[in-house]
C-alpha cells in the first residue's frame, strides 16, 4: 500500500465505519427513547402496515364496547320499568279477586276500583319514562334496538321491542279497564292473569339479550386487550436487548474515533520521510 498526500486510504475507512457505527446507535438510541423498534414506516412499512391496521381495529372496538354499553343501559332501564309494571299487575290482581266477592259491599267494592285505576295509570306512566338516550323498548312508537357487534360494522346485536303499553298485545288490559260489581271485577282476573305472563314472558326475553349484550362485551374487551398485545409483539422493542446493544455501540463508538484519529495520523507521519 502506498503513502499519499493528498488521499488518505485508511482515514475514509475508518470514517465510513464510525459512521456506520453512529447511525446505527442513533437507530438503538431512538428505539430506546420511543420503545418501539418500528415507529414509522421507515423502519418497516411492511410491519408498521399491519400494526396500523390493527390500531383501527382496536380504536373502532372502542366504539363497538361504548355501543354495547349504551344498549346494555338502555335494556336495564327497560327491565327496570318492565319489572315494576309486573309488581302493579300483582297488585292489581288481588284488587279485582278481592272486588269479585260478591259478600263485598259496594262502597268497598267502590274503593277498591279507585285503587285498580291508580294502579292501571301507573303502568302507563312507568312505560312512558323507561326511556334511555332517547330510546324506549317499552312504549307504543318502539323499534328494535341494534347495538354495533364488531369493527368494521357488519354485524349487529338485535334487541327487539316489548310493548308494554295498554290495550297491546303484551298488557292485554284496556286502558279503561274498571269494574262496579262483582261480575265485572270476576271477568278481569283472566285479563290480568293474562298480561302478567305475557310481562313475565317479555322480561325473560329481554334478560335474555342484556346477557347476550354484557357477553359479547366481555369478548370485545378481551378481543381488544389480545390486539394491542399483537401490536406490541409487531412494534414495541426488546429494551433489555437494546440496552446491550447500545453499551456495545458506545465501545465501537470510541474505538471508531480512535481508529480515526490514528489514521489521520498518517499524514504526519509522512513528514519523518523528509527530516
Amino acid at each position: 500500500m502506498y503513502s499519499s498526500i493528498n488521499t488518505n486510504a485508511n482515514a475514509l475507512i475508518a470514517l465510513q465505519n464510525l459512521n456506520a457505527t453512529n447511525m446505527e446507535l442513533s437507530g438503538v438510541q431512538n428505539r430506546i427513547n420511543t420503545g418501539k423498534k418500528v415507529n414509522s414506516a421507515k423502519d418497516n412499512g411492511a410491519t408498521w402496515a399491519i400494526a396500523q391496521s390493527q390500531r383501527s381495529d382496536i380504536s373502532a372496538l372502542d366504539a363497538v364496547k361504548e355501543s354495547l354499553a349504551r344498549g346494555s343501559s338502555t335494556i336495564d332501564v327497560a327491565m327496570s320499568a318492565a319489572q315494576s309494571v309486573s309488581d302493579l299487575l300483582v297488585q292489581m290482581k288481588q284488587k279485582v279477586l278481592s272486588a269479585s266477592d260478591t259478600s263485598l259491599d259496594s262502597v268497598s267494592r267502590s274503593s277498591l276500583n279507585e285503587d285498580f285505576k291508580s294502579l292501571r295509570d301507573q303502568i302507563t306512566k312507568a312505560v312512558t319514562n323507561a326511556s334511555f338516550n332517547g330510546k324506549n323498548l317499552l312504549d307504543a312508537s318502539a323499534t328494535a334496538m341494534a347495538t354495533l357487534a364488531n369493527a368494521d360494522g357488519s354485524s349487529r346485536l338485535t334487541v327487539a321491542a316489548e310493548v308494554m303499553t295498554l290495550s297491546g298485545s303484551i298488557v292485554t288490559l284496556v286502558s279503561t279497564a274498571s269494574f262496579n260489581t262483582a261480575a265485572a271485577a270476576s271477568a278481569l282476573i283472566g285479563t290480568v292473569n293474562t298480561s302478567l305472563q305475557n310481562v313475565s314472558s317479555s322480561l325473560s326475553r329481554l334478560g335474555t339479550r342484556a346477557k347476550s349484550l354484557e357477553n359479547h362485551l366481555t369478548f370485545v374487551s378481551k378481543l381488544q386487550d389480545a390486539l394491542e398485545t399483537g401490536v406490541g409483539n409487531l412494534v414495541d422493542a426488546d429494551l433489555a436487548k437494546e440496552s446491550a446493544r447500545l453499551q456495545a455501540l458506545q465501545a465501537k463508538q470510541q474505538l471508531g474515533f480512535q481508529a480515526l484519529a490514528i489514521a489521520n495520523q498518517a499524514s504526519q507521519n509522512l513528514l519523518t520521510l523528509f527530516k
